[in-house]
């Protein structure tokens, strides 16, 4: 398979897991997500951390009400504090989770469930700790969850559907979120050729938007304008003509 089909594979296959069997994450496997974390890091100027053997974190009584088993590895979402930090933790992490899937890897979002004191990640001056991405091999793959139809989630003044527009709303319709709430929007421009996403708000919905447009731009081939990675291409393309 080719790098899209490899991600849509991964889209559609991911599905959320909290019960990891314990076995050790491969050596070759954690040099490839840490190769992923350090570049993606690099292009977001986030600072997301990867915890093997760790299960402190998950060692609580919400963790319990969460009804997690054995998670013991973990992305850690850390970046600069600023309004566009949960969108970019989604957008990149989301990148992450699905590298991690189509390397044989469980994995599940963690908003509350898990402690954030006994996290082991650096949090700087000025960073703050979004959230987690536990990660693992599972007792087993998980299973779909109902999703809104596409029609619910975007804006399309009326207009039919591109294709393009099509296979990214069924993409960011599969994208997971806080209680499965799908607090987001996609609004397709009356000339058909551009697009615009946003939160409808909730409890981390900007970083549920950000892992919905993520599985968007894979799924369509088409950028998503003015969100937090768009505006992030902006700010380094000024930076550059500065020089």
């Amino acid at each position: 398979m080719d790098q899209a089909r490899d991600d849509i594979w991964a889209i559609e296959h991911r599905h959320s897991v909290r019960r990891f069997t314990g076995e050790a994450v491969p050596a070759d496997v954690r040099a490839e997500l840490e190769r992923a974390v350090a570049a993606a890091n690099a292009t977001s100027g986030l600072h997301m951390q990867l915890a093997w053997d760790e299960p402190e974190a998950f060692k609580t009584m919400l963790a319990h009400y969460g009804k997690f088993q054995n998670a013991c590895n973990y992305l850690a979402l850390v970046g600069p504090k600023g309004p566009d930090l949960d969108e970019l933790c989604g957008y990149f992490g989301e990148k992450i989770v699905l590298l991690a899937q189509r390397l044989g890897l469980n994995s599940c979002w963690v908003g509350g469930t898990f402690s954030r004191k006994r996290t082991r990640c650096n949090v700087g001056a000025g960073e703050r700790l979004v959230m987690v991405v536990a990660l693992g091999l599972g007792v087993d793959d998980g299973r779909p969850r109902r999703s809104k139809g596409i029609s619910e989630l975007s804006n399309t003044h009326g207009l039919v559907m591109p294709d393009w527009f099509q296979h990214g709303m069924q993409a960011a319709a599969l994208a997971p979120t806080a209680l499965n709430q799908q607090h987001f929007i996609f609004t397709l421009d009356r000339d058909r050729t551009r697009v615009r996403a946003q939160s409808t708000g909730g409890f981390f919905s900007k970083v549920d938007l950000g892992i919905a447009e993520c599985h968007f731009e894979l799924a369509s081939g088409h950028a998503v304008e003015d969100s937090a990675t768009s505006r992030l291409a902006d700010s380094r393309a000024g930076e550059k003509g500065g020089r």
